[in-house]
């Protein structure tokens, strides 16, 4: 049987039920209609949320500015596109900038979630007692929204389209990456944006080094920049910033005794001036180079991403090699130099000059290929020699004049030493380093083969057209100085190339690592042939060497050589640390003197002197295969007692002389061990050793 339902219905008396009133009635409809539409509205509000959240935010366009710099961190030149602006990340911001935006800004900025209906009201009562807008209610998020997306029109458009990006704001990030982007977004005058530019521009610091009273001082200029900066008016500034400390201390971020001293404390603002000069500008230009065509950025990212570069340059060297051209040119207006450094450990670019005065000229004559090294060529002769053919540093040939024939005897080539000076007599590869020698050179060039010497330079990162014919030898054929300061910084270290470096990473403005450099490094020749090469070449500085006015400007070992052409002059060298070309000529074919010719040397001396200054002198390390002995200058054979004009020798092991410069049996003079006694009468060895004792 089933169960009766439970009867609620009022009864009378007998069982009848009694009528339902009409206000109850009503009171259940109202109920019912109460709850549909509080149902229907929660599920608009779900819908509109599920939309909000699907729909991106417009995408901002945030110019930030982008940043070189040097080994050491120096600003070498920043881009931006009207705005400069450095993002940091909120913890790299100081806490007092934090604590003074919120107080004057927006202080319940944690407790609401986008709009401030408690400051709107109050906002609105104020402005209708004034009958004005004397107060804004506009929270950081707000404040965001219209800069990031808006305009600053005032149409119910744009209100209403600002409202609906704050909603988005809030929905989508947290409050400290809303705090975040407004700190770096916001507006400080004098074209500057983000607080991290701003802390530079007033104060040269950083953000997160900002003292109470600078924060304090900075917070209140976005207000009005015209009219709060210290630059524009340090009264109303010095005003904006006691009202900053007021709310500071009204919404408990600091005590009032903090306030007051933050008030008094004396600021000191950096003057303002208009943008920097460049520095390395020749340089600045290679990086972009690099940077948009090798590794393939965009321009605007490159103008205006934040991006930091960090480059291999040294902003010491580099001033070093810009005063020193120019004391040397000081006196002849027309002619034009070029310097590249290159450390040859790491392949980093040290310093580059392109040029006397970039405003005058941006073209880059360190990197154009388009000038005749000449002799300054002849050292990968000699070394392909030293490597391939046999010969040595006594290896023989007479200096005269002489017709040379090749390609089979269809062509013939008739150098002639400078000044047609010819010794007439047998010379070694020593003597024609140290006086350089062309008919030697020739000669080398010819029993080698140059396409064994065009094979060894490109080797050494020669990368120019290089013809291989006899004329080769003395430098016909055009290479760049940075070519040039690149391949004799092989011989420098030891025969190992590392690949030439200007960028060492560059990253985003968030610090992501966009590029990281990983040089390569290759040996391309025995490390005891650069040595036998390095001991020759420093022979340049011997009395009667094309380098010798030179010498005393040196208190290091060096080794060099010199080059002219009748356009060009050129010195090339390098330290176990430094390998540096320098040439000098005109841009136009305009022959130049005896007397220009010789500027390239003391640039050169005294460009790696001051560089090196702090550096103590270091001796080229001698390989294990490398042997020194006495040889006899007349023959090139071993000395001996009988033979009294000697010299101390270098060698690849196995290939110094076998034979004696006398058969009479005479007792032969003792090899030494290591290159001390060699050197020893050298000004940078005394220097070396005073360096030592002290």
């Amino acid at each position: 049987m089933e169960k009766d339902k439970l009867d609620v219905q009022p009864r009378r008396e007998g069982g009848e039920h009694l009528p339902v009133p009409h206000w109850m009635k009503r009171f259940k409809r109202a109920v019912s209609l109460l709850f549909s539409s509080f149902a229907v509205c929660a599920a608009v509000l779900f819908v509109l949320f599920l939309y909000l959240r699907s729909q991106a935010l417009p995408a901002a366009s945030v110019s930030l500015t982008s940043q070189i710099v040097d080994l050491n961190g120096n600003l070498i030149d920043s881009y931006h596109t009207g705005e400069n602006r450095q993002f940091v990340p909120l913890s790299e911001i100081s806490p007092w900038v934090i604590k003074a935006t919120l107080a004057i800004e927006d202080h319940r900025f944690f407790e609401h979630h986008g709009f401030d209906w408690k400051g709107m009201i109050r906002a609105s009562g104020v402005n209708l007692l004034h009958m004005s807008k004397v107060q804004g209610a506009s929270t950081l998020t707000q404040q965001l929204a219209r800069n990031l997306y808006l305009s600053h029109e005032k149409t119910w458009t744009r209100k209403l389209k600002e409202a609906y990006y704050t909603i988005q704001l809030e929905m989508r990030y947290s409050k400290e990456e809303i705090l975040e982007k407004y700190l770096n977004q916001i507006y400080y005058g004098h074209a500057t944006y983000g607080i991290q530019t701003a802390a530079k521009l007033y104060f040269n610091k950083d953000a997160k080094d900002l003292t109470l009273a600078e924060s304090s001082l900075l917070a209140g200029v976005p207000k009005g920049p015209k009219y709060y900066s210290p630059y524009m008016d340090k009264q109303n500034a010095k005003s904006r910033q006691k009202a900053v400390l007021q709310a500071m201390a009204d919404n408990g971020f600091i005590t009032r005794e903090q306030a007051d001293e933050a008030y008094k404390q004396p600021l000191t603002f950096m003057p303002l001036v208009g943008k920097q000069k460049s520095e390395a500008p020749y340089f600045r230009d290679y990086i972009r180079y690099l940077a948009l065509e090798k590794l393939g950025l965009d321009e605007k990212m490159y103008k205006d991403g934040g991006l930091k570069i960090y480059t291999t340059l040294d902003m010491r060297a580099q001033k070093i090699a810009e005063e020193v051209i120019q004391k040397y040119l000081k006196d002849y207006k027309e002619m034009q130099a070029a310097l590249v450094a290159i450390d040859p450990r790491t392949g980093y670019i040290k310093a580059m000059v392109g040029g006397r005065d970039y405003e005058q000229n941006q073209f880059n004559r360190a990197l154009s290929n388009s000038r005749q090294p000449g002799s300054a060529f002849k050292p990968f002769v000699y070394l392909a020699a030293l490597e391939t053919n046999g010969m040595t540093a006594v290896t023989r040939f007479k200096s005269e004049p002489t017709v040379f024939t090749y390609d089979n005897g269809k062509k013939t080539y008739t150098p002639s030493n400078y000044g047609n000076h010819y010794p007439h007599d047998y010379i070694d590869m020593r003597q024609a380093i140290s006086q350089s020698d062309n008919i030697y050179a020739v000669h080398s060039i010819m029993k080698v083969g140059a396409e064994k010497v065009v094979s060894l330079a490109r080797r050494l990162g020669i990368g120019s057209p290089l013809q291989a014919v006899p004329s080769l030898a003395l430098g016909t054929s055009p290479v760049s100085p940075f070519e040039m300061a690149s391949a004799f910084g092989v011989i420098a270290n030891g025969g190992v190339r590392v690949e030439p470096t200007a960028i060492v990473r560059i990253e985003d403005a968030a610090g992501n690592v966009l590029y990281e450099a990983k040089p390569q490094q290759q040996r391309v020749i025995d490390p005891g042939y650069t040595y036998v090469l390095t001991s020759l070449m420093e022979s340049v500085f011997d009395p009667g060497g094309t380098a010798s006015r030179v010498a005393d400007m040196l208190k290091r070992p060096v080794a060099a050589k010199t080059g002219t052409t009748n356009s060009d002059a050129w010195m090339v060298g390098f330290t176990p640390e430094l390998s540096t070309a320098v040439w000098v000529g005109y841009d136009r074919d305009r022959t130049i003197s005896s007397v220009e010719q010789r500027l390239s040397a003391p640039i050169f001396a005294e460009f790696t002197e001051k560089t090196l200054e702090p550096v103590p002198p270091k001796i080229f390390p001698i390989p294990d295969d490398v042997v020194s002995v006495y040889i006899d200058t007349a023959t090139g054979k071993l000395a001996t007692e009988q033979c009294p004009n000697s010299r101390l020798e270098t060698f690849v092991q196995g290939t110094e002389p076998a034979e004696y410069c006398s058969e009479h049996g005479a007792k032969p003079l003792k090899a030494q061990k290591d290159r001390t006694e060699q050197v020893q009468n050298r000004s940078w060895w005394q220097d070396l050793k005073r360096w030592w004792n002290e």
